[in-house]
């Protein structure tokens, strides 16, 4: 989708607007200039936003920032729930187009004291600049629209007028494909462009929900479910360990008969070897005497 705003936005003026209070479900693209901040949306988050970064095909790269546990101050809500997520093409792409996305996520208590303290001040100043366009052969053109129905309007025609123009092009004839073969990895990048932001995070929170529950539902009752554990030699008969003890045993006794055969013959030859050198010098002391 950011990759088709790049295209639109050349073709659809960028209108000066607020975003205040959105409903569940809305999906704002904005265009935010540089050394900007993200303008506050009336929703006031307990949690600091996280950013991390999703490497896509052909080395782009989509930076996320989500924001959770919102509520909107003195509207009656008794939970934060609000979820904010913001979209935007760190690589390849145009990094001052922004996606955002608001949806529910899971609740927890507004703390005393939070529930009354606005995030903007209120009434809003009323917004007369006239729609502009950003990039293209027209950047810088300014264009003057219809501005009926508040802040919320403005970012709503807006975006119908980007979805009309889309449907649009679709419409219009297009050359055959050529048939040639694609990697997986682009034809999973065009899958994920056509497929929505809530239905993504909706099957990948299913996929890893399901994952988890598999992974604790092993660690709590697996062991209930797996037979007793069989021992470390249940793989071995007794009698064939019984007949290999006896031979391992013969053999012992065969070592040590022959060890202590070699030993008898090794002290057998070393007492032949005194007894001869003995002899050898009584006949040598004989031989001095005589002399």
């Amino acid at each position: 989708m950011l990759s088709r705003a790049i295209q639109l936005s050349s073709q659809v003026p960028y209108q000066w607007g607020y975003i205040d209070k959105p409903p569940d479900g809305q999906l704002c693209l904005l265009f935010i200039p540089p050394h900007f901040s993200f303008p506050p949306d009336g929703i006031r988050f307990l949690e600091q936003e996280q950013r991390y970064n999703i490497p896509i095909a052909g080395g782009r790269e989509l930076e996320v920032m989500e924001a959770r546990y919102g509520f909107v101050p003195s509207s009656g809500e008794t939970a934060a729930s609000r979820v904010r997520r913001r979209y935007r093409l760190s690589k390849g792409g145009h990094s001052q187009l922004i996606l955002v996305h608001y949806t529910r996520g899971s609740a927890v208590p507004i703390p005393n004291g939070a529930h009354s303290q606005p995030v903007r001040a209120y009434p809003m100043r009323p917004i007369s600049e006239p729609a502009v366009y950003v990039m293209g052969e027209k950047i810088g053109q300014k264009v003057m629209l219809q501005q009926s129905g508040g802040p919320q309007a403005l970012v709503t025609q807006q975006i119908n007028e980007m979805e009309a123009r889309e449907r649009r092009s679709q419409r219009e004839p297009r050359p055959p494909p050529v048939q040639t073969q694609r990697l997986d990895e682009e034809d999973t990048a065009e899958d994920l462009e056509h497929i929505s932001t809530r239905t993504l995070a909706l099957t990948r929170y299913q996929r890893n929900h399901e994952l988890m529950s598999a992974v604790f539902a092993h660690a709590a009752f697996g062991a209930r479910n797996t037979g007793p554990i069989p021992a470390p030699y249940a793989i071995f008969g007794e009698s064939a360990l019984d007949d290999q003890v006896a031979k391992l045993m013969q053999e012992i006794d065969t070592l040590r008969g022959n060890a202590a055969a070699r030993q008898a013959k090794r002290e057998e030859a070393e007492r032949t070897e005194v007894e001869g050198r003995v002899d050898f010098e009584e006949s040598a002391e004989v031989q001095i005497a005589v002399s």
